[in-house]
């Protein structure tokens, strides 16, 4: 059975109230992913910081194994997040993740270093990045559950499009604030007291968050199943049992998009500063780049997605990214324009994926387990995939010697995207599924 979400669903009009709960989730999950990018950003600070000096190699395979180890929790803060997301309603799932992140990001700013308690250091970071982990787990799929039950159905795939729009303007945030602490602090300062400045803006700026989300009504359509008594009754496996096949092909889409975006966006800093020689500062600026041009993109696939379908867009991003991985990697072995012309190349191919996963996801999903379903496959497929992606970008490079591993690796996560969109169904402009 399927239901629309009002009386002027069909319609091309953005009402002032979808217009609020986009900008509301939007905002919230800019702020809580730059609390949790500025992390990726600082890697090769927090490597020097947190872990025993005289290996380099090894103490930023530490930073990366700690990033990775949070991702451990993510499935399972998934699945919590997502059930209570489906029982008690999007808004207060919302409300929770973005106190919770903030509040251990700003933890991470008074963290004391290794120098100052030995390897007690890089537990307390840990156990602040397993919560944020856990926190983060319920941030995209809530965001974008929740827009895309307020979106008219014409209009899903441009207005879901702005979740991952606003998770790479809190990554962009995050470099602006590195970046000017590159350009303003001495080396000496940096590694002393200036990267702790981006995780304690955590609390500002996660109040701020938390202060617009407050004031967001909850979904139409989950309000509705409340009030038909069609709210979960099932225990936290159940409804996620029931839909396992479309979970599992989630799965293997999704595994694109967590090796791209935290390749690409995440790691690529790290990439240009130790494996090609770029200063700290210009890998980051470079990096600006293939973040600005994968925002400006993502509405226009998010309207092509409405226009031809979720699936076209989607295969064409996996093939494009099989295509062009390579050639751009070869570009940025050659520094200068031609590295910025590799980060524009990247930006567009990666967004042409995300730009209509977000709304793909909550579309595969009935309302009563829209959250549980789009979190545990999301998560799983970032712990397994993402979260180890530049750990193992790292680890290839070292082993073979060879600074292009992380393009093949790309390609081979766009291989097996395809294949799982091919058993997929095109859900664009349909009702999202009651049940």
């Amino acid at each position: 059975m399927e239901v629309g979400l009002d009386k002027t669903d069909n319609s091309e009009e953005i009402s002032s109230g979808v217009k609020k709960a986009v900008i509301g989730a939007a905002i919230g999950n800019m702020i809580e992913w730059f609390d949790y990018a500025s992390y990726g950003y600082l890697a090769v600070v927090i490597a020097a910081v947190f872990f025993a000096p005289g290996n380099e190699t090894a103490a930023l395979l530490g930073a990366f194994g700690v990033f990775s180890v949070s991702f451990i929790v993510r499935p399972i803060g998934g699945l919590i997040w997502g059930h209570f997301g489906d029982k008690i309603g999007r808004k207060k799932v919302l409300v929770l993740t973005i106190s919770i992140m903030s509040l251990s990001t700003f933890a991470i700013g008074f963290l004391p270093s290794y120098a100052a308690i030995g390897v007690i250091a890089p537990l307390l970071l840990l156990v602040c990045r397993l919560v944020q982990g856990f926190s983060a787990s319920g941030e995209y799929a809530g965001a974008a559950s929740f827009i895309s039950e307020y979106a008219p159905n014409s209009r899903r795939g441009l207005l879901v499009s702005m979740v991952p729009a606003s998770t790479a303007a809190g990554l962009m945030l995050a470099v602006v604030v590195v970046s000017l602490l590159e350009f303003n602090l001495t080396k000496e300062a940096l590694y002393s007291w200036g990267w702790r400045i981006p995780f304690l803006l955590s609390a500002p700026l996660g109040i701020i968050g938390l202060l617009i989300r407050l004031k967001l009504e909850d979904t139409p359509i989950f309000n509705e199943m409340v009030r038909s008594n069609k709210a979960p009754k099932t225990n936290i496996f159940q409804g996620v049992h029931q839909n396992r096949k479309q979970v599992m092909i989630a799965f293997g889409i999704i595994c694109l998009n967590a090796v791209g975006f935290y390749t690409i966006l995440s790691y690529m800093p790290t990439y240009l500063t130790k494996e090609l020689g770029f200063s700290i500062t210009t890998g980051i600026l470079i990096t600006l780049v293939s973040l600005g041009t994968y925002i400006l993109i993502l509405p226009f696939v998010g309207m092509l997605a409405d226009k031809i379908g979720r699936k076209p867009v989607l295969i064409g991003a996996s093939l494009m990214f099989v295509v062009f991985t390579y050639p751009a990697f070869w570009l940025l072995s050659q520094g200068g324009v031609y590295a910025v012309l590799a980060l524009v190349m990247l930006g567009f191919v990666l967004a042409g994926n995300d730009g209509v996963l977000a709304t793909f996801l909550t579309e595969m999903f009935p309302t009563s387990v829209r959250f549980s379903c789009f979190a545990l496959s999301f998560n799983t497929g970032n712990a397994i995939f993402g979260g180890t992606a530049p750990l193992i970008a790292t680890f290839l490079i070292a082993k073979t010697g060879n600074t292009f591993a992380p393009a093949y690796y790309l390609m081979a996560a766009a291989v097996i995207a395809f294949i799982f969109l091919l058993m997929t169904k095109e859900t664009a402009k349909e009702p999202l599924r009651e049940e």
